[in-house]
């Protein structure tokens, strides 16, 4: 029995999840809006002309991206989850936007928008979070992939399955491409796909050169089996390029930092309003991080180093120190750290020590979102043993990116070479839908959280 995907296929049921929930809160919240400016207020005034209209979409945005950061509505297992990450969104919103109210002195919204909003959107983001819990159960019950190719590729493509897979996907059959070719009586791989209930048959480079096994390959996709090349399965399911496709796709794609003019402008300008908002705020950061230093981790205030930037041409980065006096570099960072100091590891959790790199950000040394800036001597080893490395410095490096929200830190070389696949995968797919990716991840990351 072979699995097709439906009319309506649980990717399509997580985005409507995703879309009600947004569409929910922002009709609870403009909804109460409504009703205080026509029956509460006094005197009644007409709510979409005022002021209050535009803080309404603030307060949505709030919301939203609370709900986002804390995983809703893809990442809850189970209603107590659920309920915990609507309580947390609801919260961390409504003292949003009363902090702002504090700030500017003045009633931008009144308490039966804000507090009721908070209230009604609990059960809305409960029932969405369940809307998509199914559709990712009936996702996961389908990925069902056979696979022609190596063992070794075989090997590569079941770990990294098991680790952070943009869709979920089980390996179920491996077939090796000698033995999946067809007579004209025997046909392996359509027989092997059907004993395994395949969703997915994925071929390698050498399969896709054999043309019985792309005849049956044939079959299986008018079976409703979803056909897909080795390369194609990575970047859809995996979020990466395949290690073997490297070398030969590494220069067939655009980069959209300097084949789109638009899409560089708009990047550009998104990172120099960052930059500013973050500058705002450095002062008070920098008096907190004065008085944590002086309790536990006594030094130098700012870290500075040498890094890589656009074009392999080098700049100063700078954040809040982490680690102690003149441990700085030198050696691979590491997750667990032993030069990082309790409060160093404190910053490094709610990523405060990359603060101070808005300097680096308004200068236009580094983007919101990019490949990692390397040290100057890594990336001098590197570009002499990875193929290709070179072409991830034809962009500017990110405070986060896509590597770094899928992959932990790089500890050796074989670590970097992992890395680098996620950075090929960015610059083929660069964009500011992706960018919007990684940045919610990264939120993500910040409240604990993990996954899509």
């Amino acid at each position: 029995m072979l699995i097709g995907d439906g009319k309506v296929g649980s990717v399509a049921v997580r985005r409507a999840a995703r879309l009600l929930l947004y569409v929910g809160a922002a009709a609870i919240v403009f909804g109460l809006g409504k009703v205080h400016a026509a029956q509460i207020a006094e005197p009644p005034y007409d709510y979409t002309s005022s002021f209050r209209f535009g803080w309404s979409i603030f307060y949505v945005t709030l919301l939203c991206g609370a709900a986002y950061g804390l995983g809703l509505p893809d990442l809850a297992r189970g209603w107590r989850s659920a309920a915990g990450m609507a309580l947390g969104s609801s919260l961390a919103a409504s003292l949003g936007i009363s902090t702002v109210q504090i700030v500017l002195g003045s009633a931008v919204l009144p308490r039966f928008t804000i507090f009721g909003a908070a209230v009604l959107v609990l059960p809305w983001f409960v029932g969405c979070a369940a809307v998509s819990s199914g559709g990712r159960m009936r996702q996961e019950g389908r990925g069902r992939v056979v696979l022609v190719a190596p063992a070794e590729d075989a090997a590569a493509l079941r770990a990294d399955l098991e680790r952070n897979p943009e869709r979920p996907a089980k390996l179920v059959a491996v077939i090796a491409p000698d033995l999946a070719r067809s007579t004209n009586t025997v046909r392996p791989l359509t027989e092997a796909a059907k004993a395994a209930g395949a969703s997915v048959l994925v071929l390698g480079r050498l399969a896709q050169l054999d043309s019985t096994t792309v005849q049956q390959a044939a079959e299986l996709h008018e079976a409703g089996v979803r056909v897909r090349t080795l390369s194609l399965f990575y970047e859809e399911w995996l979020g990466k390029m395949p290690l073997p496709e490297l070398e030969r796709m590494a220069l067939m794609f655009d980069i959209g930092e300097l084949h789109r003019a638009r899409y560089g402008r708009m990047k550009r300008g998104i990172d120099i309003v960052v930059a500013l908002l973050a500058l705002a705020v450095l002062p008070a950061v920098v008096i907190l991080v004065l008085l944590g230093n002086l309790i536990g981790n006594r030094g130098p205030l700012f870290f500075r180093q040498v890094r890589v930037g656009r074009y392999a041409t080098t700049f100063t980065i700078y954040k809040f120190r982490t680690m102690r006096p003149g441990d700085g570099s030198g050696s691979w960072t590491a997750t667990d750290d032993p030069r990082v100091t309790p409060f160093g590891r404190f910053l490094r959790r709610c990523h405060l020590d990359e603060l101070p790199q808005a300097l680096n950000l308004l200068q236009g040394a580094i983007s919101v979102v990019g490949p990692r800036p390397e040290q100057v001597h890594y990336v001098e080893e590197l570009t002499k043993k990875i193929p290709f490395y070179g072409l991830r410095h034809l962009v500017r490096p990110g405070i986060t990116g896509w590597a770094q929200v899928k992959y932990t830190y790089g500890a050796d070389e074989a670590d970097a070479l992992e890395k680098l696949q996620y950075d090929f995968y960015y610059l083929r797919h660069q964009g500011l839908g992706l960018d919007a990716r990684v940045v919610g991840r990264t939120l993500r990351s910040i409240a604990g959280r993990s996954g899509r």
